[in-house]
């Protein structure tokens, strides 16, 4: 995991040190190992971490209500079962908040703010941190960049933010907005996103959720196709429309969301078209008549659009009954305290991060709002001097996606690689010895407070959960966040047609690169697929595509109904959701995802290379930014295009020899591709990939790739067949060298 300078570790003093430091580590194991033997009750976390979360069931109980099971109806033996399908449940109970909900009738997500308005009135709800000004900040290379001077945050209590979306959905009905039409929200994260929301849902409107980042043909193909005439956006995105009104005939009113410190230009727009400040849309309600028109649980919350890996985004439409299923779900899975605080950053056009900040609300737990560019001390907007949002906050649960915690773990090793050979060698022995005992049950509080603490203090040091989601997170990358910022880092696994409802990891449970049990709202299915050789009947684990059951999965898709009825179906009153997903179920009940059918590719040889695993893996490379691995059928090899990290690509290239070089030129040499391919290949032996999963040959990209060139989508996946057209060149001479 981490780089190491062999020379340099050898060397007699380093060694020495460390066989010093090591003799005491194991006087003091033997002096501590009773005490923490009786206070931390270590074989209570093992026996916790293996017990089972999920058994299997009959296909004929599915209609039954779970109470009514008794031990005898649970199948205990895979062979009793049907030979090309297993399905499994939860042996979790409903928690405190979900029967809560149950009790008092809480059906949608206009009666979770009615409820927690009541529950937790002047309890710190929203809160935004103020930027006291933009200021010019000259780097050491000479060049100026604009920095935040930042202050602290300010908040809105249950009460004042529950009115203030009440206000806001009268408004949109003096503006002639009615009930149950669908209204666009097109703005990055922030507390008004979610007022706006719940305004809507106020009136019964249904919401359409567009990514910030989406290129303008997926933004206009999301408004038109939806038929809104009003959209909610941001001051940063509004300039955005004054070419996309030419393809949105039907929009005849703009609410944009202030900026701190910049006035909105609205001039220069289509004719006929209201733009409003989302200031005085709320005050346009403070003064309107109009009652609030509650939804029910079946009527659709949420037109929420996928990011669109194969092709056009598609919009999945979620009830508020989805929505709620979910949120009792997590809610039984992750322990919520009063006092919790969530740092929200992730797009609030994820499901993933929607549900979550809902759970936040129905628990009244405090969200602070955030952005990537301010998230931390080094964040690229944060004036030198002046504190990250996180050191701000403080908060002691985040959300977060592979990609972010792939970024940390990147930043923890480069700020390891670049001390001294001491400094190196003690690290890596005390992250070692951690993760040892940890395996065994134990904690380790005095290795935490001299090293670890340090580390954690780069997310304000009270962070004691992550939750991630929205794609594989892969085992290396789990065991160092966790390792290294001393949290619990939970990963889920849903979609957005199950609205992010699937599995959700046991806290307990000390394993890395599983997604865990069933949530207590859903049932998960494997399914034989005979054409990767996936089924129920293989040792050890069955295996097969993940098919998912609940309250939880969505009606379909928005005016695709081929593509909904390919995808969904109706079983016993139920409704089930084709995932796509190869899982396997262990002994203890969870889920761990091995594969997905559109990434697996067979090779001459007859050898299945799962595409998406591999770039997982490799990812975890510090060379790497970036990758697709292109498998040819007619072939024996695979081959990858590769982003490499600018800072690694300089440092690498410095050791073979070639300086002074701008990254267009160090992309184009034959040298440095052969220098990477080579730590391609360690880096591979390491995670032990199969010889046939890895690349033989590689190319290096010179574009970073981005939403707006339309590589990779809003969510940052892989667009496989649009990076396949513009490489196709590429690919061909690869495997033709």
């Amino acid at each position: 995991m981490f780089i190491e300078d062999d020379a340099q570790m050898d060397s007699f003093w380093v060694q020495s040190a460390l066989g010093a430091i090591k003799a005491l580590a194991f006087v003091y194991d033997i002096i501590t190992l009773p005490v923490y033997l009786v206070m931390q009750a270590p074989w209570k976390r093992r026996q916790d971490s293996r017990r089972v979360k999920a058994t299997l069931i009959n296909k004929k109980l599915l209609v039954d209500e779970p109470s009514k099971y008794s031990a005898d109806d649970i199948e205990a033996k895979i062979i009793k079962n049907d030979e090309t399908e297993l399905t499994y449940r939860t042996t979790e109970p409903p928690r405190e908040v979900h029967v809560k909900m149950l009790q008092e009738n809480i059906d949608t997500l206009e009666k979770v703010f009615n409820y927690v308005a009541k529950t937790h009135s002047t309890k710190r709800c929203l809160g935004t941190r103020q930027i006291l000004s933009e200021e010019d900040e000259t780097q050491p290379n000479g060049r100026v960049f604009k920095k935040y001077n930042m202050g602290d945050y300010e908040w809105k209590n249950f009460i004042e933010a529950e009115r203030m979306a009440a206000s806001f959905g009268r408004g949109l009905r003096e503006l002639g907005q009615a009930p149950r039409e669908n209204i666009v929200i097109f703005a990055e994260t922030r507390a008004e996103w979610l007022i706006a929301a719940h305004g809507c849902f106020k009136q019964a409107m249904s919401i359409v959720t567009v990514y910030a980042t989406l290129g303008d043909d997926g933004v206009a193909h999301c408004i038109s196709e939806t038929e809104v005439t009003t959209v909610i956006t941001s001051h940063d995105l509004l300039p955005k429309f004054k070419t996309l009104l030419d393809k949105c005939p039907k929009v005849n009113t703009i609410i944009y969301m202030e900026d701190q410190l910049h006035k909105t230009e609205t001039t220069g727009f289509k004719s006929g078209v209201k733009i409003l400040p989302f200031a005085q849309v709320v005050k346009i309600g403070n003064d309107s008549k109009f009652e609030n028109v509650p939804p029910k649980g079946e009527d659709t919350a949420i037109i929420m659009y996928t990011s669109g890996s194969t092709g056009t985004p598609k919009g999945v439409l979620l009830s508020h009954k989805n929505c709620i299923a979910t949120m009792k779900g997590f809610c039984d899975m992750v322990t919520i305290y009063p006092e919790d605080v969530l740092i929200g950053f992730l797009p609030l056009a994820h499901v993933f991060e929607l549900v979550a900040e809902s759970v936040c609300l129905m628990t009244g737990i405090s969200i602070g709002y955030s952005t990537p560019l301010t998230l931390i001390d080094t964040s690229s907007k944060i004036k030198r001097g002046c504190k990250g949002d996180a050191s701000v906050l403080k908060p002691t649960c985040m959300t977060s996606v592979p990609l972010i915690l792939d970024r940390i773990s990147k930043g923890i090793n480069d700020k390891v690689n670049s001390g001294s050979a001491f400094r190196k060698a003690l690290f890596k022995f005390l992250y070692q010895y951690k993760v040892k005992w940890i395996q065994r049950g134990y904690r380790t509080p005095l290795i935490d407070k001299l090293v670890f603490e340090k580390v954690a203090k780069l997310m304000g040091g009270k962070v004691r959960i992550i939750m991630s989601g929205g794609a594989p997170l892969s085992a290396d990358t789990h065991e160092q966040i966790k390792t290294c910022l001393c949290v619990d880092l939970i990963q889920g696994y849903g979609l957005t047609e199950t609205t992010s409802g699937a599995t959700v990891m046991d806290a307990r449970d000390m394993t890395y690169g599983r997604t865990g049990g069933p949530l207590t709202v859903c049932d998960i299915r494997l399914v034989n697929w005979e054409e990767g050789n996936y089924r129920v009947t293989n040792k050890p684990y069955p295996q097969g595509e993940v098919v998912i059951g609940g309250d939880c999965v969505s009606q379909g898709y928005y005016k695709l109904p081929g593509k909904t009825n390919e995808d969904f179906f109706e079983e016993d009153g139920r409704r089930w959701f084709k995932t796509g997903d190869i899982g396997e179920v262990q002994t203890d009940g969870v889920l761990k995802i091995i594969d997905r059918k559109k990434d697996l590719v067979k090779l001459q040889a007859g050898e299945y290379v799962s595409l998406g695993k591999v770039e997982s893996e490799l990812k975890t490379c510090g060379i790497i930014e970036n990758i697709c691995v292109y498998g040819d059928p007619t072939k024996q090899f695979t081959v990858a295009l590769v982003v490499p990290n600018q800072k690694h690509l300089e440092e690498l290239a410095e050791r073979n020899g070639l300086k002074n070089k701008t990254f267009e030129e160090l992309c184009s040499s034959k040298i440095m591709e052969k220098a990477i391919l080579k730590e391609i290949s360690e880096h591979a032996r390491k995670c032990k990939l199969q010889k046939y999963e890895v690349p033989a040959a590689i190319t290096l990209c010179k574009e970073v790739w981005s939403p707006d060139m339309g590589l990779v989508t809003a969510a940052f996946k892989l667009k496989r067949k649009d990076i396949q057209d513009k490489y196709q060149h590429d690919i061909n001479r690869m495997y033709a060298s």
